[in-house]
């Protein structure tokens, strides 16, 4: 049995298959002692990379950094439990701070709780709807502005950090951050600017000549070493929150009320879209990087499981990382469990070691999100997209600058609807409604059941009185209208008009509804319809709606050559 198929469900099998782990995919192969020891290796050097990166996110989110670390242990660990996929590390995310900083800012934390563990239920509910197929239709331009948007506010977020700023508050809008900067600009740190310098010089070199190294932990470890030794005075974990909590709340949710559950309702959709796109293209990258096959709506329902119970013991969103699932592969992954002890191995560093993090100056960890912001940004993948079509690069920007400047909801919804309407005029510039008098008819082999012979391809003739329409392309809203034009150029009345529709494989109502008054045009001056070529969807739509009802004005053909014949002896000339 080849990879894929162990990851796909057999055909005709029940469409609950659709939802079971993989984890227990693996368990029923059989799980081998070279397997779990893969696993060990790769979870431990996940959570070696992880450690860092959640308590940074939290922090640049406008929490704590213990919310981190318990957003990675636990939507971590039932993320892999629970999967459609083998590789994901589910945690916190760059794609999420904005949005977790601004709901904090809006709503409280009691409100992100709230708003995390309705996302949570919103992904179940969808992963059970398959929805997860439907992710894929998202625009790349709609993605890459959002997540090169997102990048930049990060970005600026780390400014205060990074150069040790003396500011109470960071306001949450992007433009009104550098005026804020700029006021506080006598109180930048030298020791603070060298320690997010050298940390930041260390993971650049780090992934330059030994990638294998876990850059960001050994920057974080090395920065807090030399503040330590030099007794530098910049700020801290311990210092800004009084350390890093080493327990586990018991599961709980704020008190809740419909009015509540109304304001929350935009944020929980973000965070739920979010969660939901991030998590499947982590997915797909991982596909790609394995050969094996993710099922997206188990990936769903896991996602919100996950984000569920982390609301609960007071976490943060989470989702598929992308960047970590490519390191448990890289590192030998072999199963769903990787994840899972990458996740145990954040909770005993909580439960056990808290207090070393204390001591974590948080220059070092603004240099950590410096390096996530230009990797989230996938410049180049931006560069790229500037260079398609001039459609394609107005969604880009526009989803882009309304992301930085206005709001990630509104960017998402205005990219995806121009996107649409795009592509929506595209396809009305691909299809072809051509028009043909009496005479020869152009050779089209599609025309046909079968591919005739070359001795066999003689040219049709049109009698007299005998007009084709030859429609190529989806017969849908978007061309309803310049259907409508053709059929006002019909010269004449003609006897018989053959509409040829094999290369029609979409009709919608509006399309439907175009034909229809195209049937009633030709019945009402006695005009004899032959519709040649009907695929199964846009025959199975006019029946349903009752405009195909076959009688001596029209009748359903399977080629051309059929309808030529039957024209020929309705005008008399057999």
């Amino acid at each position: 049995m080849s990879t894929n198929q162990h990851d796909k469900p057999r055909q005709g099998a029940f469409p609950g298959s659709l939802f079971v782990p993989k984890l227990y995919t693996v368990l029923r192969e059989g799980y081998s002692l070279h397997a779990a020891r893969s696993d060990l290796f790769a979870g431990l050097t996940v959570a070696i990379v992880a450690l860092p990166l959640a308590m940074a996110l939290a922090i640049a989110s406008g929490t704590t950094p213990d919310k981190g670390l318990l957003t990675a242990a636990v939507a971590g660990f039932l993320i892999s439990a629970m999967g459609g996929s083998r590789f994901q590390i589910g945690g916190p995310t760059g794609a999420f701070v904005v949005v977790v900083f601004n709901v904090i800012a809006e709503q409280g934390f009691d409100g992100l709780i709230i708003a995390t563990f309705m996302a949570g239920i919103i992904l179940i509910v969808a992963g059970f709807a398959r929805l997860g197929t439907w992710i894929k239709y998202i625009p790349e331009p709609v993605v890459t502005g959002f997540t090169a948007g997102i990048a930049v506010i990060i970005l600026a977020s780390q400014f205060k950090d990074f150069f040790g700023l003396s500011l109470a508050e960071v306001p949450a809008a992007f433009f009104d951050k550098w005026p804020a900067f700029w006021a506080v600009r006598d109180t930048l740190s030298i020791p603070s600017l060298a320690v997010a310098a050298g940390a930041l010089a260390v993971i650049v070199l780090l992934r330059r000549y030994a990638p294998r190294l876990p850059g960001f932990l050994i920057a974080v470890v090395l920065a807090s070493v030399v503040v330590l030794v030099l007794g530098l005075p910049v700020e801290t974990i311990g210092s800004r929150f009084g350390g890093v909590s080493s327990s586990i709340p018991m599961p709980s949710l704020p008190e809740v009320t419909f009015a509540r559950l109304g304001e929350l309702l935009p944020s929980a959709f973000t965070i739920a879209f979010l969660a939901g796109v991030e998590s499947l293209l982590s997915a797909v990258v991982a596909d790609g990087m394995t050969g094996r096959r993710h099922r997206s709506n188990c990936e769903l329902v896991a996602q919100g499981v996950a984000n569920a119970a982390s609301a609960l013991v007071g976490g943060i969103p989470a989702t598929g990382a992308i960047a970590r699932t490519a390191t448990n592969i890289r590192a030998g992954a072999r199963t769903p469990v990787a994840g899972m002890i990458h996740a145990v191995i954040i909770l005993l560093f909580m439960l056990f070691l808290a207090p070393v993090a204390d001591v974590i100056p948080l220059a070092s960890l603004a240099a950590v999100l410096v390096v996530v912001a230009v990797n989230m940004s996938e410049m180049g993948r931006f560069r790229a997209l500037l260079r398609g079509p001039w459609g394609d690069r107005i969604v880009l920007l526009l989803t882009f600058g309304l992301t930085v400047g206005v709001d990630l909801v509104l960017a998402i919804e205005v990219g995806v609807v121009l996107a649409a309407v795009l592509f929506m005029h595209r396809m009305t510039g691909v299809v072809a409604i051509s028009t043909g008098q009496s005479g020869v008819i152009e050779e089209d082999v599609d025309d046909f059941e079968e591919p005739r012979g070359e001795s066999a391809r003689a040219p049709l003739v049109l009698p007299k009185h005998v007009e084709t329409f030859h429609v190529r392309g989806p017969l849908f809203f978007g061309v309803a209208g310049h259907f409508a034009e053709v059929i006002d150029r019909i010269a004449g009345v003609p006897r018989v008009l053959i509409l040829r529709m094999r290369e029609v494989p979409m009709v919608d109502a509006s399309g439907a509804s175009r034909l229809k008054d195209l049937l009633v045009h030709c019945r009402r001056n006695g005009t004899v319809v032959l519709v040649t070529g009907l695929q199964p969807q846009p025959r199975q739509v006019l029946t349903t709606m009752g405009i195909l009802v076959e009688d001596e004005n029209l009748q359903v053909l399977p080629d051309i050559e059929a309808a030529v014949a039957v024209a020929r002896t309705i005008v008399g000339e057999d």
